[in-house]
């Protein structure tokens, strides 16, 4: 069974292709700059003998459409497959299904329409993810396709974590709760952690930090989300590259009176603006943490801030799980920093959470889960790598074959 995942933003696609028998990746690429002068395609593959290749193109990408044949065609030169219909399912990342999408569903007109009644919640990303499902379903007109939704995992969070203390006209009327994001991700890497441990889903408690340019934290109780740090939209919770996160919301109205400053203007600033970015002016945290070794004060901070704001997280997020396995670490951040690794998982011993500082070091640019914790330490500290695309394709196909069947 040959699944096509596709995560489409506003000027970008990125795809990957898996063989579902084996669970590996035939091929993946990334469109940059569609609908500009000049636009970038990146493709990799395994060819017929086994090795894997790679080309780089630059070429006028006008609109999604031919970005969506431009990888048809990469995928049928580099001899995966045939052509769009020969597939077995494309899965499709979708931002946001607000509280319609629990599970990930097949694709009609029906599901198309309530993606997009979704989309004053995320504005940013749903429309974008609908043009890749439309011309996709344009592109292999006989294929299942399938929406995956980033919150879906966090749909069992119970009502007092998810609703935010105002009025309740303001949940009912116009849907303001907490949602969660990075779902598939929290959801992948939570079943690794639990077949790592030796334990059925339904009886592992993790706490999960996904650190990367967007970064969210997970309070996972059975197998199952019951708190998560990103909110309504992705700017909640920690420290990110260009988000602020965690902020109080008069600083908004603070702004506003202060500065000639639009609503528009201060939603850019604290999205677009903020995070490393706003602390000490560079948005990658490899950079941040370069600076922080030559001595720049501002970036020495963003580290100790973010470390802050994360090891807050862990506190709180134990008590809600009272027992805790295990503490995991993925995404790029989370997998390859271990100096911000440890710098969380410092003094708190309280806890039962003590490091091995050698394991802690060696876990860097690993392929399988590590175990960094020492042998005193109560819980388990893991830093486990994820795979966002193999899951989409993954519960694509699942939904794809319960479809059949």
């Amino acid at each position: 069974m040959k699944i096509l995942v596709i995560n489409t933003g506003s000027s970008s696609i990125k795809y990957e292709l898996f063989t579902m028998t084996k669970r590996q990746a035939l091929a993946s690429g990334q469109l940059e700059q569609i609908g500009q002068a000049e636009g970038r395609m990146r493709h990799s593959f395994i060819d017929s003998d086994g090795q894997p290749r790679k080309t780089v193109t630059q070429q006028p990408i006008p609109d999604h459409r031919t970005g969506l044949n431009l990888i048809g065609k990469a995928l049928k030169d580099s001899g995966v497959v045939q052509d769009g219909d020969s597939l077995d399912g494309i899965g499709h990342r979708v931002v946001h299904g607000g509280e319609v999408f629990k599970e990930p569903t097949l694709i009609n007109e029906v599901v198309i329409a309530a993606i997009r009644a979704q989309s004053p919640l995320a504005p940013l990303h749903n429309p974008a993810n609908l043009i890749g499902i439309e011309e996709a379903c344009r592109f292999a007109p006989t294929v299942p396709q399938v929406a995956v939704f980033d919150t879906a995992f966090h749909q069992t969070i119970p009502s007092y974590a998810y609703r935010y203390a105002i009025p309740k006209e303001d949940y009912e009327k116009h849907h303001v709760r907490r949602y969660g994001f990075h779902g598939t991700s929290h959801y992948y890497v939570t079943q690794q952690a639990a077949a790592h441990l030796g334990k059925p889903m339904d009886e592992t408690n993790v706490i999960v930090f996904h650190l990367g340019n967007g970064a969210s934290a997970t309070a996972i109780v059975g197998g199952r989300s019951v708190d998560t740090s990103m909110g309504m939209t992705p700017l909640e919770g920690l420290i990110m590259g260009t988000r602020s996160g965690d902020i109080d919301p008069a600083v908004i109205f603070y702004l506003s009176r202060v500065t000639d400053m639009t609503p528009d203007e201060i939603d850019n600033r604290l999205n677009k603006a903020s995070g490393l970015k706003g602390i000490c002016g560079v948005i990658d945290m490899r950079e941040v943490l370069e600076k922080a070794k030559a001595g720049d004060p501002d970036a020495l901070l963003a580290r100790q801030m973010t470390a802050y704001r994360i090891k807050k997280y862990l506190g709180a997020y134990y008590a809600v799980l009272n027992r805790v396995d295990a503490i995991v670490f993925t995404g790029g951040i989370g997998e390859n920093d271990s100096a911000l690794r440890q710098m969380v998982c410092t003094d708190l011993n309280g806890l039962g959470i003590e490091l091995d500082q050698d394991k802690n070091a060696a876990a860097v640019l690993c392929d399988d889960i590590q175990e960094i914790q020492n042998t005193q330490s109560q819980v388990k500290l893991l830093v486990i790598p994820t795979n966002e695309e193999l899951q989409i394709a993954t519960q694509a196909a699942e939904c794809i074959s319960k479809s059949k069947s």
